[in-house]
């Protein structure tokens, strides 16, 4: 009963504040279908605390169009007043029908703000609608909140975007970045909110819908399945129309090639959309089985069908923001989202002048899933705004006021942000250690962790996420931003999946195992894998001797004989992942038996544990001291007592390392002669040892055209790391196909 009372009188003083507070009259402005799925949101919130906010909703543009779906019942439909609707399009097909609109707007936006007198004006986004609406507002002193401001996209839609901000008192912008630019263009820190996109306060609290089939089928019919259908969303470029019709054309023809289920989205008003169209129907997309072209779909079934798409392709700024929260593969087409910061599902073809490459990067996304990207939002991002908005002093000069220089003291709680280094997760898994390296751009190892390799799955598993979480924890520390996981290991791996097929002999229960699902998701971090040796020619290819080399080969030389191929700038895998087993190479129709089975591999002849075999053998039949020679009796017999011998003057020995030194310069030459590189390189601790020797077989045994190939010994000191660090610093920072 205490407590009862006690809330009653919370509530009931409350109440008496609101009452002696005057409510914030808010206008919301809403000019088409994606401006109103983020206005929404917020629209709602405003709508649940009538103590605190009034209300009013102002229609215009395509929102009443027919050709695009009369978007406007949709808003009636969620139970909004629309106080206003202004029909502000001018019909037609070029650039001055855009402008003839922004003026017929701008004629009849007084009267409605006039009579509706509001305390202030949200606006979204880059159109020019949104344009109009701005500058009405400014120069009727109507205080304006600019949402989505601060970002790139790279078209006309960026001029429009800043000079919204520039008219606009208050800002709620998305992303760090957008953050930033708006600081950097004087505008005063404290009027900022980063909110996040409101959009993703609906998306990511539904998106996991049990009944997500039923709206797949209403949409693409009953035989549409999961992950298995496109969804094309393609505008036109209004500062090069010809091109973006030209680009769609070609994605529409990629796309009837592909043949998969596909729900395409009729082009937004801009200048050129109806060209886009007569595209479409000239090539019979409506008729298509494979096709539903439809003008507009409710946002929750929309979020829906992206979610579960296979794959979006076009130009919407939904494939680079809101589907990346989703891990949806997205194929970016053309300018039009130039410099958007982009989760790693999207690829961009900012080039689309052929069928071919769209085509291609189909079969490149398709049906791929990526990890969720956060980047626009964390589902937060309305009760940030509303507490802002509450937070406005009316009685504060209506006056904009900029900021000179464009960073002032606030900004130093960013300081971190800005200056932190971009970063890899590097793990390599050895036959006898674990190892995680955090891996700066530049190749340095920033810290790195050593710990025993444990000889189960399970223990394996759990100390390999410790010591990445362990990693994690201390990037932030260390002033390291880590963009993802690469993990080098032994073994065949398929690294489009992330699992390791087969494990050598020296890594117990580590055959059949999924690396990538786990770990991303108890990291929140994408993740590549690939085998030692393939990270090992990644490794010379971005910090050693094979940066910017065309064409070579890396030769792992020690416990065994590994390595892998870069053939045209690429790695090269093979159909079955088994492509640069060079260790398996066979150099002899019978000779010692390998590790995997066979005999006569270069393995089996030149390997740390090849020599260590032979040394063994020679010291037990007592051949293997020479005369000042010191040998530790107690110590183990490895390779470098037989190196040792060698140069001792030891005969036996020397006879060993020159078939091995034969061995691995013919199995190199054979490889000259398939693949013919341009340098190969050696690696490992028998590489100093391996150099001249192979050198010398290749001008002995080589064709003459590859005689004059040079053998170098790799400078790097921890290859499997660095190549491991190499897949994510890589692709991470990728952009463009």
């Amino acid at each position: 009963m205490q407590r009862s009372k006690e809330k009653m009188e919370r509530e009931k003083t409350d109440e008496n504040e609101y009452q002696g507070k005057k409510k914030l009259k808010v206008c919301v402005a809403t000019c088409n279908r994606a401006d109103y799925s983020k206005l929404a949101p917020i629209m709602f919130g405003l709508k649940s605390h009538p103590e605190e906010f009034e209300l009013e909703v102002v229609v215009l543009g395509s929102h009443l169009i027919d050709d695009y779906g009369n978007t406007f019942r949709m808003i009636e439909q969620d139970h909004f007043d629309i106080g206003s609707k202004l029909h502000t399009i001018v019909r037609g097909e070029d650039e001055a029908a855009m402008v003839e609109s922004v003026g017929l707007a701008l004629v009849k936006l007084p009267d409605v703000l006039q009579r509706l007198n509001p305390d202030i004006l949200v606006v979204h986004g880059d159109r020019f609608d949104a344009l109009a609406l701005a500058t009405a507002a400014a120069l009727m002193n109507i205080r304006i909140l600019h949402l989505e401001g601060g970002e790139v996209s790279g078209t006309i839609d960026d001029s429009i975007r800043h000079a919204i901000s520039k008219l606009a008192h208050y800002h709620a912008c998305c992303t760090r970045m957008a953050e930033q630019h708006l600081i950097a263009m004087c505008e005063d820190h404290s009027r900022i909110l980063l909110a996040g996109c409101p959009s993703y306060d609906k998306l990511l609290s539904t998106h996991h819908r049990d009944d997500y089939m039923d709206i797949i089928k209403s949409w693409l019919g009953d035989k549409a399945k999961d992950c298995d259908y496109i969804v094309a969303l393609q505008h036109p470029v209004t500062t090069d129309i010809q091109h973006s019709i030209k680009i769609y054309g070609l994605m529409l023809d990629a796309l009837i090639s592909f043949n998969k289920k596909t729900l395409i989205l009729f082009p937004n008003i801009d200048a050129g959309s109806k060209e886009m169209v007569r595209v479409m129907r000239k090539k019979g997309i409506e008729q298509h089985p494979n096709f539903r072209a439809v003008k507009h779909i409710p946002f929750e079934q929309f979020i829906q069908l992206v979610c579960h798409a296979g794959c979006m392709i076009g130009n919407s700024s939904c494939g680079v923001r809101e589907a990346g929260a989703f891990g949806t593969p997205v194929i970016n087409l053309g300018t039009r989202q130039t410099g958007r910061e982009t989760g790693e599902n999207v690829l961009h073809v900012r080039d689309a002048d052929t069928h071919n490459k769209i085509y291609h990067a189909l079969e490149l996304q398709f049906g791929k899933r990526y990890p969720g990207s956060k980047i626009y939002g964390d589902g937060n991002a309305v009760p940030r705004i509303l507490k802002f908005l509450s937070d406005i002093d009316l009685e504060e000069p209506l006056q904009k006021t900029f900021c000179f220089p464009p960073v002032k003291d606030p900004i130093s709680q960013d300081i971190d942000h800005i200056l932190e280094t971009q970063s890899a997760l590097a793990v390599d898994l050895g036959g006898t250690n674990l190892r995680v390296a955090i891996v700066c751009m530049r190749g340095n190892i920033v810290k790195k962790y050593t710990e025993p390799n444990p000889k189960t799955f399970e223990e394996r598993m759990r100390l390999i996420l410790k010591m990445c979480k362990d990693a994690v924890r201390d990037a932030v520390r260390l002033n390291c931003r880590i963009l993802g996981v690469g993990i080098s290991t032994g073994g065949r791996v398929n690294p489009q999946e992330g699992i390791v097929l087969h494990s050598t002999k020296l890594i117990h229960e580590w055959s059949s195992v999924d690396l990538r699902t786990p770990i991303s998701d108890a990291l929140g971090l994408p993740v590549w894998v690939d085998n030692d040796g393939n990270c090992a020619v990644l490794a010379e290819k971005k910090f050693g001797h094979g940066k910017g080399v065309e064409n070579f080969v890396t030769v792992i030389t020690g416990t065994g004989i590994g390595g892998g191929l870069i053939h045209n700038h690429e790695l090269i895998h093979g159909s079955t992942f088994c492509a640069a087993e060079l260790g398996h190479i066979k150099v002899s129709l019978e000779g010692p038996e390998c590790s995997c089975g066979s005999q006569g591999c270069i393995e089996a002849f030149a390997s740390g544990m090849a020599l260590q075999r032979e040394a063994k053998r020679l010291h037990d039949e007592d051949l293997l001291k020479v005369e000042g020679m010191d040998m530790n009796l107690a110590e183990p017999i490895t390779a470098a007592h037989l190196i040792s011998a060698a140069r001792n003057g030891n005969s036996k020995a020397n006879a060993v390392l020159h078939k091995a030194s034969m061995a691995l310069g013919v199995g190199i030459v054979n490889i000259l002669h398939i693949v013919n590189p341009s340098l190969v390189i050696l690696s490992g601790v028998l590489a100093s040892y391996y150099q001249a020797p192979v050198q010398d077989v290749i001008k002995e045994r080589a064709l003459v055209s590859a005689q004059s190939i040079k053998v170098l010994k790799s400078d790097l000191e921890e290859p499997a790391l660095l190549g491991a660090a190499s897949m994510v610093l890589d692709y991470a920072t990728r952009r463009t196909y």
